[in-house]
């Protein structure tokens, strides 16, 4: 098998696309685009975000110190992109993309009311890292779509049509390969009866 060596960069694929929304007091709400995000932390819940100092929403994120990470599923793909190219310094998203600003339990940012899943987060740290800085965030709330729970409240996330970003293209979750700790799993008494016979 051949390969080539490059130097280093950003390859790291596929990433999470996720609109983060933010806004200022008395200012109308903006939206950015974000594919490095990420979780860091479990107890308490975090989760990370990179912005570059020159996009709009870089400054209202420091001055705030908080925001919301709206997960994006396929109905919302065409609106992701388009807040990742129009900058919030020229035309309100919200209204350009027929979004609804959704009140936040706990940070004044709003939600994405069309998005799957809105995850409220205050700012606890900002590492400056190069061509962008590094948001640590502590996530305070969570809302779901009730559409994605079944009768015994179990929530079905992947039943949304989430949708990942990779090298320049954005694809919908697909085939399901495995569940976590599906390796190790022990099998049934049963199963291994149905091999033998």
């Amino acid at each position: 098998m051949a390969k080539q060596y490059w130097r280093g960069g950003n390859m790291l694929y596929p990433v999470p696309a996720v609109m983060v929304s933010c806004q200022r007091p008395g200012e109308r709400p903006n939206i950015i685009t974000v594919a490095w995000a990420g979780t860091v932390c479990s107890t308490p819940a975090m989760l990370s975000i990179s912005v570059r100092k020159e996009r709009y929403s870089y400054d209202i994120l420091k001055e705030t110190g908080e925001f919301v990470v709206n997960l994006v599923n396929r109905e919302l793909t065409f609106a992701t992109d388009y807040c990742g190219v129009k900058s919030g310094r020229d035309v309100d998203k919200f209204a350009q993309m027929n979004l609804t600003a959704q009140a936040s339990q706990h940070v004044a940012a709003p939600g994405i009311a069309e998005s799957p899943v809105n995850l409220e987060c205050r700012v606890t740290q900002v590492i400056p890292l190069g061509s962008h800085d590094l948001f640590l965030a502590e996530i305070l709330g969570v809302t779901i779509d009730e559409r994605y729970l079944d009768e015994k409240g179990t929530f079905h996330l992947n039943d949304a049509g989430l949708v990942a970003y990779s090298h320049g293209t954005y694809f919908e979750l697909g085939k399901k390969l495995g569940t976590f700790g599906y390796s190790v799993k022990k099998k049934t008494r049963d199963s291994g009866k149905k091999r033998r016979q």
